[in-house]
């Protein structure tokens, strides 16, 4: 498997392009914004889109995505329905932050714990992991041990939890329970930063690590 990260929108939010080597079928994970810069990436490395995936519903995050499902055809997946009242707010999370409009909507399919993402020959695992938001989903590559995890977890970091129904506690706990037993050496696509290893955060995270 393939992937190019495309930092989008003043928050420089971590829009991940994967893409199955063998049939160039591909998926855009978190499309928070600039349409256009990833669908020209996509002409570009003549890729077929399969999929939008929703780490969960913050604007930042979704706020491309009707417009790429639109556009290129294909549906929305995710995140867990617990997000559903973040998606149905981003008309008023664009007027707060000063966003181009974007519309409120409901995705194609919700995501529930142990589904299964197929796209060409690859396959992505969904670990639903509250905390920053209630309905957040992780997702995982097990053959390449990559997981993209939104902002659940960052390098050196952790996810915030002051926004409605986040939980700080429920954060530290999927970390600790749904992460961690993937591996020391999974590395990992934050939603916003630079790339870090499972290991790494246990070893130094201030938040999460096994000295904690």
């Amino acid at each position: 498997m393939q992937y190019t990260i495309i930092p989008v929108t003043s928050f420089y939010q971590n829009c991940t392009v994967l893409w199955c080597q063998n049939t160039q079928e591909a998926v855009i994970v978190d499309p928070g914004g600039e349409a256009d810069r990833i669908i020209k990436f996509l002409e570009r490395h003549q890729l077929k889109s399969a999929a939008i995936l929703l780490t969960h519903g913050h604007l930042d995050h979704v706020g491309a995505s009707v417009t790429l499902a639109k556009q290129l055809n294909i549906p929305i997946k995710g995140p867990h329905i617990a997000d559903k009242f973040w998606l149905a707010e981003i008309e008023e999370q664009c007027k707060l932050f000063g966003f181009p409009h974007h519309p409120n909507f409901i995705p194609d399919q919700w995501l529930n714990h142990g589904d299964i993402i197929e796209f060409g020959k690859e396959t992505l695992q969904v670990l639903h992991c509250p905390g920053h938001t209630p309905g957040h989903v992780v997702f995982f590559h097990a053959a390449d041990k990559l997981a993209l995890v939104g902002d659940v977890l960052f390098n050196g970091s952790i996810g915030r939890t002051d926004f409605p129904k986040g939980d700080y506690a429920t954060l530290i706990r999927s970390i600790k329970e749904q992460l961690w037993p993937l591996g020391d050496d999974v590395q990992f696509i934050p939603g916003h930063g630079e790339m870090s290893s499972f290991g790494e955060e246990r070893r130094y995270n201030p938040y999460v690590s096994d000295r904690n």
